[in-house]
């Protein structure tokens, strides 16, 4: 996003976290099918392993939205 216009009615740091957002849903979405694709190939410790990436995720995924949430608030939005 350019600095230094203010044109554009969503600030750069509200832009920043909801690209955040959007790169940590597109992750889980993708463990989703990663973890779909370990379980056809009965490779358990892939599953495992991709189980835990996206709990990990799930988790900021919630302390992202509350952060972006304290961001709109603070943009008054």
């Amino acid at each position: 996003m350019a600095s230094g216009t203010q044109t554009n009615p969503i600030p750069d740091l509200m832009y920043d976290w909801l690209t955040v957002l959007q790169s940590k849903a597109e992750g889980l979405n993708a463990y989703e099918k990663y973890i779909a694709d370990a379980q056809k190939e009965n490779a358990t410790q892939c599953v495992e392993m991709f189980r835990k990436l996206h709990e990990t995720d799930s988790r900021q995924v919630e302390e992202i939205r509350g952060h972006l949430k304290m961001v709109m608030e603070h943009f008054k939005m």
